[in-house]
């Protein structure tokens, strides 16, 4: 019973953590059946007509459909990889300065860009990246044409891919430096003893004593390959590179509330939602298997 009541404070810190779930997680779940449906917000879920597999159908009939998938998978998978090796690489950099002064300096300094906003950073972005913009005038200096980065289907998935990385890596390199300081200081002396340059302690010390946490993430970002970030792209994107950038998210919020089609959109999100659901559960299985990471 005392147990109970000196416990009672840290149910209460829960609470909100469990009715936001309830609210957002659990009751939009009853929703799904809108995909199944010929939905009509005047006769309600409970009224609107089932239609069965008929907005799947038509979905994969749809000329569109191969774009955003295709555009999700890629920027996703492209983020992934360049969120996995850049911020490693960057650790493994900011671990051979030995000022710690500077080196907790850098790592704050790039660790800030991560609590900042994509509605500030699109239009700081717009700005760096426009005709008149930072970028044009430093590539004019070599004699490059302006390039209209915001207008083209080449440049455009290359920024989004590079903001991302931007703005994350400083915050995935967290990670890295924890796990290199769980590195044993004796393997380095060793090395030193034995002759090893500072090139061989990472190649032969440093890479393999965080090669468990490279694997970790690896398998465990493979559940995010159905999510390229719509907070970024659809704060970012413009109807001119909608070929080269538009996802499942911003099509979804297009079809559903823009046009109106509320079936279709909750389709979309929800073969979305079940393809998600097998790579996260793949993806931990890999991770128990290679990392023993487990969550039960």
């Amino acid at each position: 019973m005392l147990w109970r009541k000196r416990s009672f404070h840290y149910h209460l810190m829960v609470w909100p953590g469990i009715v936001f779930l309830i609210l957002f997680s659990l009751v939009p779940m009853f929703y799904a059946m809108m995909a199944f449906q010929d939905f009509r917000p005047r006769r309600g879920i409970t009224g609107s007509e089932w239609v069965g597999f008929d907005n799947f159908q038509y979905l994969f009939q749809l000329p569109d459909s191969r774009t955003i998938f295709f555009n999700t998978i890629f920027l996703a998978v492209m983020k992934i990889i360049a969120n996995l090796i850049v911020p490693l690489v960057f650790a493994l950099l900011l671990n051979e300065v030995r000022v710690r002064f500077m080196r907790r300096w850098i790592q704050t300094i790039v660790y800030l860009p991560h609590f900042l906003s994509w509605v500030l950073l699109a239009t700081v972005f717009f700005d760096v990246f426009s005709l008149d913009g930072i970028m044009n005038k430093l590539i004019s200096l070599f004699g490059v044409d302006p390039i209209l980065f915001y207008q083209s289907n080449k440049w455009f998935p290359a920024i989004i891919i590079g903001t991302d990385v931007w703005k994350e890596f400083g915050f995935g390199a967290i990670v890295y430096l924890a796990a290199l300081t769980g590195i044993n200081p004796v393997l380095y002396e060793a090395a030193e003893i034995d002759g090893a340059s500072r090139f061989r302690q990472l190649i032969h010390v440093t890479i393999p004593g965080v090669k468990t946490t490279v694997i970790l993430l690896a398998t465990l970002a493979l559940g995010n390959v159905m999510n390229a970030n719509f907070d970024q792209i659809f704060n970012m994107y413009n109807p001119l590179v909608y070929q080269s950038t538009d996802i499942i998210d911003t099509y979804v919020y297009r079809v559903g509330l823009n046009d109106l089609q509320y079936s279709l959109a909750t389709a979309v999100g929800l073969l979305k939602s079940v393809v998600s659901f097998v790579l996260v559960t793949v993806s931990y299985v890999l991770a128990s298997r290679f990392a023993n990471y487990r969550i039960f």
